[in-house]
């Protein structure tokens, strides 16, 4: 008879896999240590047998994997302690269990489609690729820890230029689940995985000499521009205090004014996401007295508001005064909006983020600016920068990407890493350059390629100057978005759902 859950011991497995696996994302980097351990889970999960324990085993191996890859989640809860501290637990434990979700259903599926083992152990990593994208776009999306991001710092990374962050999944499942593949035997043989884990190596070697041949070619040669990115420091505990704003203003100013003997004056200087206390329709002569001092039009982030509607916006101040306004659109829920805003605002519930309101209002969407003297941009604001699929490409493809943000919300420990190597991923996936400017770091000039050009790390005060670096010509992935990654992904499923299943 079929056990409907696995024993506890089979369940502290699988959370200590899935913990493993996390550490295949920054800052930690430790690829090798993802793949193993979700072998390890495609292992458990092919001789689970019925649905209910299959999915016990995805459900344990994901919340681990999320409760460590997602531990940033707390820290905007000790912004403000006294208030939202006793949320923190709460947050970690239901974040780290939705989690847990997009991976228990396709180890049920699984085990429903194609039961037996190995069968149901290659279903299940098949599954896994469409599951990571499927979290790109549910309630409203959050591909954020994908399997595949695990390979953003290496040159197995530059696949992405053709299969995008799905394809980079793709490649972490199959090396996964190869050593199943060839399996002879039931699952108490270890040694019948070997074939496979040599094709998984193999698979990994192509992935990586590919990329490497990638990084190799010469890239397009910088512009002539030459720009500024600032970073305050701003920490978030001090960012709306009266005396201290003001101390940021200050310093905002003055990096921004300063002259480097050998150094061509900037053309633009860029501030980060919300740089200012005080909102756009606020700033009366700001905009010129601002670009004035800086010697440069400025490029900042900025609340403003139309009513009682507040926007988390991005604009260029000038000589000539306010420029054109981009307004995010992609909010993140319960950081910027909450759902049912209007009903919960009644009870005084509030986003975090919003200095103004209950939440910020979501804009009409991507959108190219052009700002004079500057080639063509593409605005992302902090969180807009995980989603692929707000990228602008084809005719109206963009010569740049721009991120500013607050990544203050993030901690020290993981997030913003994290949300560095994702900002990376777009560079790559589009093949344009990205500059990035954060209230606390980390700041960075990223070429086409995704690799880090210049940074200024957490927690530091200063400034990076430098060339635009060059745009390569729009890449496979640009043209063809997910779907040649997901094309594989669903042939690798079915070949996997035919194999047939062996016995000792």
């Amino acid at each position: 008879m079929q056990r409907r859950r696995p024993s506890w011991a089979a369940l502290a497995l699988d959370l200590a896999l899935g913990t493993l696996a996390a550490l295949g994302q920054a800052p930690w980097n430790l690829w090798f240590l993802t793949v193993l351990a979700l072998a390890g889970l495609c292992w458990q999960i092919g001789r689970a047998g019925g649905g209910r324990a299959a999915a016990w085993h995805g459900f344990a191996a994901g919340l681990g994997y999320f409760a460590l890859a997602m531990c940033w989640i707390v820290e905007p809860f000790f912004v403000e302690p006294e208030i939202y501290g006793w949320m923190a637990p709460f947050a970690l434990f239901f974040m780290a269990a939705g989690g847990a979700l997009f991976w228990a259903v396709p180890a049920w599926l699984a085990a429903r489609l194609a039961p037996g083992f190995p069968r149901q152990g290659l279903v299940f990593a098949g599954l896994m690729v469409f599951s990571d994208w499927l979290r790109g776009w549910i309630f409203t999306g959050l591909p954020w820890a994908l399997t595949g991001h695990v390979w953003i710092d290496t040159p197995a990374g530059q696949l992405a230029a053709t299969l995008g962050s799905i394809g980079l999944s793709g490649l972490t499942m199959l090396a996964a689940a190869l050593p199943l593949a060839f399996w002879r035997g039931g699952p108490d043989r270890p040694r019948a995985a070997l074939p496979g884990a040599l094709l998984a190596a193999l698979a990994i070697a192509a992935a990586w000499s590919a990329g490497m041949a990638r990084l190799a070619q010469p890239l397009p040669a910088d512009s002539a521009l030459h720009l500024r990115l600032v970073q305050p420091n701003a920490t978030q505990a001090l960012k709306w205090d009266p005396y201290w704003s003001e101390v940021f203003f200050r310093r905002l100013l003055d990096l921004s004014a300063i002259r480097d003997p050998g150094r061509p004056a900037p053309d633009a200087v860029i501030w980060p996401e919300t740089a200012v206390n005080f909102l756009l329709e606020q700033s009366g002569t700001a905009a010129q007295d601002i670009a004035g001092f800086a010697g440069a039009p400025v490029i900042l982030g900025i609340q403003r508001a139309e009513g009682e509607r507040y926007f988390n916006s991005l604009t260029a101040f000038s000589d000539r005064g306010i420029g054109p306004v981009y307004d995010k659109f992609h909010l993140v829920p319960f950081g910027e909006y909450t759902p049912w805003g209007d009903v919960m605002a009644r009870f005084g519930i509030r986003a975090f983020a919003a200095q103004h309101g209950f939440g910020y209002s979501a804009g009409p969407g991507p959108q190219v600016m052009t700002l004079p003297g500057l080639p063509p941009l593409q605005p992302l604001i902090c969180y807009e920068a995980v989603f692929p699929q707000h990228l602008v490409t084809g005719a109206d493809r963009p010569a740049w990407l721009l991120q500013v943000t607050n990544d203050a919300w993030f901690g020290q420990l993981s997030g913003p890493w994290q949300h560095l190597a994702q900002a990376r991923l777009r560079a790559i996936e589009s093949g344009l350059p990205l500059l990035r400017a954060a209230n606390t770091g980390v700041s960075a000039v990223v070429d086409a390629r995704g690799q880090l050009r210049a940074t200024l790390g957490l927690n530091l005060t200063g400034r990076i100057d430098a060339a635009l670096p060059g745009a390569l010509p729009p890449t496979p992935w640009s043209r063809w978005r997910d779907w040649p990654a997901l094309g594989l992904a669903a042939i690798g499923l079915l070949l996997a759902a035919r194999r047939r299943n062996l016995r000792g």
